[in-house]
């Protein structure tokens, strides 16, 4: 295989890759909804011609190349989706739908994927193996579309997957791989508190779930300081309160939810007992129930090892001008794990951040922004990695 000529062609379309990417940052839409997004890829990908595609769920893409050499199967995966935030960075492209963003570079993602499989397919005489280009809906709205896109079988017959995600928060021109857990698990918790309301004037007469409420909050945020050992990655995290509408008024119950990120399955399993034990026992010795909802979310991605060495050894070697860097695991959720469950893969994370351009805002922000110069090293990541992955 000429590497030098595929290179050539990235930065030749690298430019249609930049357009792609603006027009669909203009044109955002939320989790389960990328109606427009997903034909919007789909006539792409059959203006590409010698793609076999097909339309898993409702709003997701699938793009099979077969070369004609013997090789193994290996997927590529973009997520499409945009999230409830209204846009503050002033881009001459920002989005054209009101309190809807990609304030998290899949935009970007599925623009890469789009150029990865144009050029791939040019070149689909010299392939070994099957490339599949999965275009994935819902990666922002646990159970996720990842999840339903294996249901539908997309990984059958696949040996290998492979996905990246462009990060702000890792300054361009930096690489990160590691083995092992390389995202969390994220799920979610809710308490109702239930009390008994009466006027604000006579507490003494009320079970105040407030109070209690506020106790539980504490109680909960000694769990990892306490319960869980120092040498384990957790967090729990209360991010939501309400109780009562009125000044006057002690209300009958309060709300309370939160987060929690775990790397290990022993340790999501014990914060899950201890929000427990913590929320109805405070309760209880306030005369108050709790009702605890606990609901799993994504499980953490597992980089396979054998993968991971393969992809280190080709990014040393074909980005020579990059830092390849062995990164501590994020705690951030991503339903690439249903993939990488299903079938051993790897999930690389690029460095997208630019302090000289201004580019500095977190992932989720209404100023969030990348530089685009990294979406040339994700073209390459995603061509470089099907050529790797297949022709072993």
């Amino acid at each position: 295989m000429d590497f030098s000529k595929i290179l050539t062609r990235v930065n030749e379309v690298y430019g249609e890759v930049i357009d792609w990417r603006r027009y669909l940052h203009e044109n955002p839409e939320l989790s389960f909804q990328e109606i427009h997004t997903a034909n919007y890829v789909y006539e792409k990908l059959e203006s590409f011609g010698g793609l076999e595609l097909s339309r898993p769920t409702e709003t997701s893409v699938v793009a099979r190349l077969k070369g004609s050499k013997p090789g193994k199967v290996v997927a590529l995966r973009a997520d499409m989706d945009a999230l409830p935030i209204t846009e503050n960075t002033g881009l001459s492209f920002s989005s054209k739908n009101a309190g809807v963003m990609h304030a998290c570079g899949h935009d970007a993602h599925t623009s890469m994927l789009l150029g990865a499989a144009k050029i791939l397919t040019e070149e689909k005489e010299n392939l070994s193996g099957e490339i599949v280009f999965i275009f994935q809906h819902a990666e922002e709205l646990p159970p996720g579309g990842a999840r339903e896109m294996v249901a539908a079988g997309v990984m059958d017959g696949v040996d290998q997957v492979a996905g990246l995600h462009l990060m702000s928060t890792i300054p361009f021109g930096t690489i990160g791989i590691r083995d092992g857990a390389i995202t969390s698990a994220s799920d979610i918790f809710e308490i109702t508190v239930q009390g008994k309301g009466g006027h604000a004037s006579t507490p003494e007469l009320t079970v105040d779930p407030v109070a209690v409420g506020a106790q539980i909050v504490s109680g909960l945020n000694h769990i990892v300081a306490r319960s869980v050992g120092p040498l384990d990655s957790a967090v729990v995290s209360v991010t939501r309160f309400h109780g009562g509408e009125a000044f006057n008024v002690i209300p009958d119950t309060a709300e309370i939810g939160g987060s929690v990120r775990v790397l290990e399955e022993s340790t999501r399993e014990l914060i899950k007992s201890r929000i427990l034990e913590v929320a109805e026992g405070i309760a209880k010795a306030h005369g108050a129930e709790a009702k605890v909802e606990y609901t799993y979310g994504y499980n953490p991605v597992i980089n396979n090892e054998e993968i991971t060495k393969e992809l280190t050894s080709m990014l040393e070697t074909h980005f020579t001008d990059r830092k390849i860097e062995w990164i501590d695991p994020m705690l951030g959720g991503e339903d690439f794990s249903a993939f990488s469950e299903a079938k051993p893969g790897c999930y690389v994370m690029i460095g997208a951040g630019n302090d000289q351009k201004g580019i500095t805002y977190p992932h989720h922000h209404p100023k969030f922004d990348l530089d685009e110069e990294a979406i040339k090293d994700g073209l390459k990541f995603h061509i470089l990695t099907a050529l790797t992955l297949t022709e072993k």
